[in-house]
């Protein structure tokens, strides 16, 4: 199966194939997966606007660059798959997508300490240096329930802006960026800002947020923040530990 894909599409899907199955057992690596139920979508380089999902029912570490489906904005399949996808919960992507051509990939999760946070009232909250990066660029999204209802599209789009960390209250994290290896990197900056401050909070003593001035600079230079984040440097390393734990997603 291998081989018949490669040679159906260009070097540069097949590329991005790679980085988003990579990313995918980087998820399970990390402990971060749900099972089958959340998604990484990424836009097939070129003129189509085409998106790569996971193959609903596998898990996470299973997935590899030919087991990728290949649909449109609608959720159709345009490339044959013996797989189908979850049409619910390619609602939040494709919605991303549609509304942000910056947003080449879009990472969704499930976590534990994610939604914890959303749980809470406050939010995430700026205990740690880890926050700040999320807190430069974050936006809200109340629950509306499991995501079957084309509507909140709209509601969702409204409420991410031009942001690039979200958090979905009751749900869980997502982000989205112009590449694989940064929409990565920010899910990890923004789950162990989460983890950090549950462990904190659960301390039950009292905490130092960091000062409103520092955090105010840090949204004024949300752009550079994120920029800096350096989500090519760590990729290849990130790669190299997923290779070595869960070798052949570039099958």
């Amino acid at each position: 199966m291998t081989d018949s894909v490669k040679s159906k599409v260009s070097s540069e899907e097949w590329q991005t194939r790679v980085d988003l199955a990579a990313c995918y057992r980087a998820v399970a690596m990390y402990g971060w997966d749900d099972l089958i139920f959340t998604h990484i979508s990424a836009r097939v380089p070129g003129p189509d606007h085409h998106f790569l999902i996971n193959p609903y029912g596998l898990m996470f570490d299973e997935v590899t660059a030919s087991s990728l489906v290949k649909v449109d904005l609608h959720g159709n399949k345009v490339m044959e798959s013996e797989y189908d996808i979850n049409p619910a919960g390619f609602t939040i992507h494709s919605a991303v997508h549609e509304a942000r051509d910056d947003a080449k990939c879009v990472l969704h999760l499930h976590t534990a300490e994610g939604v914890a946070v959303s749980i809470l009232e406050e939010g995430l909250q700026p205990y740690s240096q880890q926050s700040l990066f999320p807190l430069a660029s974050l936006s809200y999204h109340a629950y509306e329930g499991v995501a079957l209802n084309p509507e909140e599209k709209v509601r969702l789009v409204r409420d991410l802006g031009d942001t690039q960390f979200m958090i979905l209250r009751n749900h869980g994290l997502l982000t989205c960026a112009d590449n694989i290896p940064d929409a990565f990197l920010f899910m990890f900056i923004m789950q162990r800002a989460c983890e950090i401050q549950l462990k904190a909070q659960a301390t039950g003593k009292p905490l130092i947020p960091i000062h409103s001035a520092i955090l105010d600079g840090i949204r004024m230079q949300a752009d550079q923040v994120t920029r800096q984040a350096g989500g090519s440097l760590a990729w290849p390393g990130i790669k190299r530990r997923v290779e070595r734990r869960f070798p052949g997603y570039d099958k």
